[in-house]
This record gives C-alpha cells, sequence and structure tokens, in this order.
C-alpha cells in the first residue's frame, strides 16, 4: 500500500509519493484504531469485518522507504536522488533558506525544515533500536535547517538519547532561544509557543529522559556538564512528581498521590515521599 501526492512533515518538500513519516502514521492509526474498537466496542459505528481485515492488511503492508546500503529509512521517494549535502556546505548568507531562496531551489534541495523522519522516531521510540536511530539521526540532522520552532526540540530529545550531548544542548539552546536570539529571523511575526514547549520536551524528555513505554514510568537523566542543575515537575496519574536532578544525585519526590512503582536507569523502584538515587555520568 502506498500514499502518493502528500507533503509530510518536512514542508520543504511537497507533492511527494510513500513519505516514510506519513505512511507509518497511517498505519498505525488504522492498527490504533482496530485495537480501540476491539477493547471498547462500538456497534452503531458499523465497522465490518471485512473492513477491520482490511485495515489490518494495510496496517502490515503499508510501504516504507527503506534503504539497505545507508541502513535508513528514506524520508520519500526519490529522495535519495538528491545532491545530498549538509547545512555546513552552505554560505551563512543562504540562512534561512525560506527568506533567501526561490520556492522551486528549496524544493529541488535535499535541506530540511524540520525533523520528519526523526519525527517518527520520536513519536514511536519504543519500535526501533538505537542503531536505527543513530544511523536516522546521524544521516538526517546534519541536512536540517531547523527553520521550524517545532525541530530543534525534537533533535535534542534524540540527540540526548543517543549519548550525543554537545547536541543535545545546541539543540536545546536553539529551542529555549529561538525567539531571544531570532535565529530565523521571523519574531516580528510574533512568538513560538511551540518553541517554548519545546524548551520543556528536551529537559525532561531529553536530559532527563522521561519515557512511558509499555505503560512504566521511566528516567535516566544526566547534567550537561555546563550545567550545576535542573527541576521540574510533571503530573503522572493522579501523582504530582518533583524531578531534581544536581551533580551527584537525582531526587525523586511524590507531592501529591497514590504511590507509584517507576524505573530509573534500568532499575525498578517504588516512589512513596522522596527516593534519592546517584547520578550516572
Amino acid at each position: 500500500y502506498m500514499i502518493h501526492g502528500v507533503t509530510g512533515p518536512n514542508e520543504y518538500e511537497n507533492n511527494i509519493n510513500n513519505n516514510w513519516y506519513t505512511n507509518t502514521l497511517a498505519a498505525w492509526v488504522l492498527d490504533y484504531t482496530r485495537e480501540a474498537l476491539a477493547k471498547y466496542p462500538r456497534p452503531d459505528l458499523n465497522v465490518s469485518a471485512a473492513e477491520l481485515e482490511k485495515w489490518a492488511d494495510i496496517g502490515t503492508n503499508m510501504y516504507r522507504p527503506h534503504d539497505e546500503e545507508l541502513g535508513v529509512f528514506v524520508q520519500h521517494d526519490g529522495f535519495l536522488d538528491k545532491d545530498i549535502r549538509p547545512v555546513s556546505a552552505l554560505s551563512p548568507d543562504d540562512l534561512p533558506l525560506n527568506q533567501k531562496w526561490s520556492w522551486d531551489k528549496i524544493l529541488r534541495s535535499p535541506f530540511i525544515k524540520q525533523a520528519d523522519v526523526l519525527q517518527g522516531i520520536y513519536f514511536f521510540g519504543d519500535r526501533f533500536s538505537m542503531d536505527e536511530k543513530r544511523r536516522n539521526f546521524d544521516f538526517y540532522e546534519p541536512m536540517t535547517v531547523h527553520e521550524s520552532s517545532l525541530s530543534p526540540c525534537i533533535h535534542s530529545i534524540l540527540a540526548a538519547e543517543l549519548g550525543k550531548e554537545e547536541k543535545a544542548v545546541e539543540m536545546y539552546q536553539r529551542t529555549a532561544r529561538l525567539d531571544l536570539d531570532n535565529y530565523n529571523n521571523d519574531t516580528e511575526d510574533g512568538l513560538h509557543i511551540t518553541s517554548m514547549t519545546g524548551s520543556w520536551l528536551a529537559i525532561v524528555q531529553g536530559f532527563a529522559q522521561m519515557k512511558t513505554w509499555g505503560g512504566k514510568l521511566s528516567f535516566a537523566p544526566f547534567l550537561p556538564r555546563a550545567w550545576t542543575g535542573y527541576a521540574f515537575h510533571i503530573n503522572y496519574r493522579g501523582r504530582l512528581i518533583k524531578v531534581a536532578v544536581g551533580k551527584e544525585n537525582v531526587v525523586f519526590t511524590l507531592l501529591k498521590g497514590e504511590p507509584l512503582d517507576l524505573q530509573v536507569y534500568g532499575k525498578d523502584i517504588t516512589l512513596n515521599g522522596s527516593h534519592t538515587v546517584a547520578l550516572e555520568k
């Protein structure tokens, strides 16, 4: 099964075929809906058994472009036919592309506005190995111009998971200071609320490595070398939890709600009050 004539997350491509992210998300929506209907039947929707079987067939057999030699998911059909080169090959005078280049030149280029394949890997992180994540990150991030407020935080989170501290901090600073430093020369158009929320995501899901895979809350915090610490609160299933990361320890405090089982650095703990673990370097 294929999906033609779409624009994926990378808005510097349009009317392309088989965007990996779009095909992956479409298949997931059908699979998720089948699972939801099985768990919470809705006879009033009149979804036939034949239709459910068709959805299952689409989910199983959706085409997701992949290049065996490079070991990466291909952003869309024909992407690898482009003049593949990193953003570092451009002159600073070329940026931001959407203000310096004609639209047809942007469309012909390999440069990516925001996370595309990497956005899908972020959403479904428990489906991919660390090697798959690393290969795709190393391939796509150098071609990404981050000319969207949605982009730097996703790259910061993935970089943190991959142990790329310098890149994670660079992308955090870009999302946190997008408007303050006017990176994309567009602050006069208004503030980027998505970038502000992205700053929170980069710390919580990036540096603290908060995940909810398999229905269990987990953390694997690290502290950037130039930082003295960071802290945040989260609401999770009726609990209010504070997480404070320092130079030596991580302190988890249950401020409200029933005790909660979670994982820290892959080890199970029960949070009931305050719990301190040594910071893993």
